[in-house]
Order: C-alpha cells, then structure tokens, then sequence
C-alpha cells in the first residue's frame, strides 16, 4: 500500500516527539508499505517567526513572511529524516520545491495548482520513506509561497490524490473528529464515520481536526482520509463519502469559532453594485468574508454586516478606508456556533430548535446564516461555549 501520512506541530514539537513519530513511520514502512510523511513546524515555531515579522511592522512584506516562515517545516523534515536514517531505513526529506508542489502567486495563503510527482515517484521506486515539508511550494517564478494556517494537512491531502495513495493519514494531538470540541464540552463523544461536507463545514466554522480546504480536496479527489493520534494506536475517524455511511444523523456535530470579527457600514448609499463592489475589494485583497446581512436604511441610504477573520480585520479597515460616507464599526468580541449534518437535508425544524434553545438561555442571536447541512449564529463571544454547551444537548449528541 502507498500511505500518505501528516504529524502536525504537537506530535513533532521537540525531539523526543520526532522520535515517537520515527517509531510509528518505522512501524508502518516494515509492512511493507510506501510511505510519504508530511510533517508541519514544531508546535509554537510558526507563531515564534511571526512575531518576529511583527516587531517590525502591523502588516510584514508577505513575500518576505514566506521565505521566513517555510523553514519551520523543512526543519522538521530534515529532523525525522535524520532519526528514520538512525533506524537503518533509508529517507529522504524534500522541501516544497523538491517535492513538486506548484502553486499560484498569492504569499501566505496561496492555493495548488498541481504537485509534480516525478520526483517523490522515484524516490518511493529506490525504497526511500519520503518525508515532506508541508505548507509549503513555489509559484511559477520559483518564489517560496505557504499555504495558510493548516496548510499541512492540504499538503499531504494533495500529495495523496496526485499520487493515488491508498489511503491518507492526519496525525494530531487528538485520536478523531468529536460531536464538538471537548475541551468545552466534557460529553463530547468521537465520530466514528463523517461524510466530506460535514467535515468541510465543521472545518470552515472553527473545528481545528482538518483544514477546511485539505477535505474539500479530499473530496474532489475521492482520498480516504482518517484523523487519527500521534499518541495513541486508535482507529480514529474517517473521513469518507456520504454513500458510505448507513446511518445519517440529523445533527452530526457543533462547531464554535472564536477567530471571528463583525464589520459593520451605516449610511453606505443604496445604489445598484454597492454590495459587489465592496466585496470584490475585499475578495482582491483575499479577505474571507462569511456571514452578510444588509438593510434597508432611510434616504437612500442601507447598512451592512458581515464578518472577516479577526486576522484579516486589519486588512478589511485599509480596504473600508474609501466609504468615507459610511459609519464604520468593528467587534472582536463575537463568535460563530455552527450546528451541522446531512440529517437536516430532510429534516425540518432544526434552525427553530436552536433558536428556541438560546432564546430560552437569554442568548441574543446577531446574525443568521444557513446551508443544507448548516446553520451557524453570530453571538457575543461571552456566550460561545454555553451556546455550544446547549445546542450540544439539546441534539443529543452526548448519546
């Protein structure tokens, strides 16, 4: 078998972890199984370097951010390579570039364009376990670009599909994906199957298990994907098509996101593309934009609210800088709870329910917005957990 696997910063995040992680590697290849292991920065070091970038400016040269930052994880390849080696297995760590990972020009979230294999093809040929730098490629020009936060998982999920690996393995700091997040929620109980979508929109809306964009790849690629432990020999979850799982519950999990801020514009004149132009701005600076509501105000005049990644606020300002008619306002303090499964395709009164269940708790609800597998709500973040802690309950999720 050809397994992709992924140890993310807390299973590599000193030596002695390096090691753990050589053993289960080791484990694995003896058999008899390829192996490509994609490892990302040693827990803290990523945050560590951008610091370091933020000393000197609010907003680094990105550029300049990408050559900086993609040394966490070539450290860590090289590192794991160095014990695999020590082990008499023979392994080879690659950066981005050597592993064949091209993508586009945008610095510090860049996107794949397509992986050349050739490289990792010929090494798996000659028997070497191949360990990849994750998080990272280059663009057209040969300039290092990364991937965005997560982005290790999205490296070894492409790596997978474009070599057809049989399966393709997340290690973590936690044995699967949970109904919500335990650490909020004690009852929290781990899913043994979640279809692609679900696990998309837990992923989008704050779950930290997967990378949101590493499973919608997945899903394109059709890649059998399983979160498992670093620390631990559990089967984990899979993560697998909604064909393949018997029973579909209506809610399959609760998702809170805290990295969250509201935007809001007062007065912004009420004129056809008002609403297109100042969200092509924001998509031309890559800003993520979620929930929108806009209002009819008075005199020609309507607001509108909508929300950005509390780390791209800064951005989003420099982009609102030109309204100079409209009131600006920004809260921090917020936070989105998201209640997701496939279930609620066919299931009516789900949104109600929650509404009903935070209502009855005195939790004002700021925002709504909806998918067929989601309903997420915008709520003052001193709220969130109790939201989660409710909602959780009331679907029954503990049992």
């Amino acid at each position: 078998m050809l397994i992709v696997q992924k140890y993310g910063g807390t299973s590599v995040m000193n030596c002695d972890r390096i090691q753990n992680v050589a053993n289960k590697v080791a484990k694995c290849a003896q058999k008899g199984n390829s192996l490509v292991v994609v490892v990302s920065a040693m827990s803290g070091v990523t945050d560590e370097i951008l610091g370091y970038g933020h000393h000197f400016t609010p907003l680094p040269n990105e550029r300049e951010m990408d050559m900086a930052l993609s040394s966490g994880e070539r450290i860590t390849a090289a590192l794991l390579s160095i014990a695999l080696n020590n082990m008499g297995l023979k392994a080879k760590s690659l950066s981005g570039r050597k592993a064949g990972i091209k993508t586009d020009s945008v610095h510090t979230k860049a996107r794949i364009k397509y992986i050349d294999t050739t490289y990792m093809r010929k090494l798996l040929s000659e028997g070497y376990i191949v360990v990849a730098a994750g998080f990272q490629g280059v663009d057209e020009n040969g300039e290092v670009t990364t991937l965005g936060r997560g982005g290790s998982d999205l490296s070894a999920v492409a790596i997978a599909g474009a070599l057809g690996a049989d399966t393709c393995e997340i290690y973590s700091d936690v044995d699967g994906v949970y109904t919500t997040d335990p650490r909020i929620e004690s009852k929290a109980k781990k899913i043994e199957k979640i279809s692609y979508d679900e696990m998309l929109e837990l992923a989008s809306m704050g779950a930290k298990v997967l990378l949101n964009r590493s499973v919608e790849l997945a899903k394109k690629w059709n890649v059998k994907l399983y979160a498992k432990s670093s620390f631990s020999e559990d089967v984990g979850t899979l993560i697998t098509g909604e064909d393949n799982i018997m029973e579909k519950p209506i809610v399959s999990g609760i998702a809170l996101n805290k990295n969250q801020a509201r935007v809001s514009l007062y007065g912004v004149s009420d004129t056809p593309g008002i609403a297109s132009h100042l969200f092509n701005t924001l998509a031309n600076a890559n800003i993520n934009v979620d929930m929108i509501v806009q209002t009819v105000g008075r005199d020609g005049k309507t607001n509108l609210d909508f929300t950005v990644p509390k780390d791209e606020l800064e951005k989003a300002k420099l982009c609102l800088a030109t309204y100079k008619d409209a009131t600006l306002e920004f809260d921090t303090e917020v936070a989105i709870v998201s209640i997701v499964g496939v279930g609620m395709k066919s299931h009516s009164g789900v949104a109600a329910k929650a509404f009903k269940a935070l209502a009855d708790e005195n939790i004002n609800i700021m925002m709504i917005s909806t998918s067929e597998i989601k309903v997420s709500v915008l709520v003052d973040i001193k709220y969130a957990e109790l939201s989660v802690r409710i909602l959780h309950s009331i679907y029954e999720l503990d049992k």
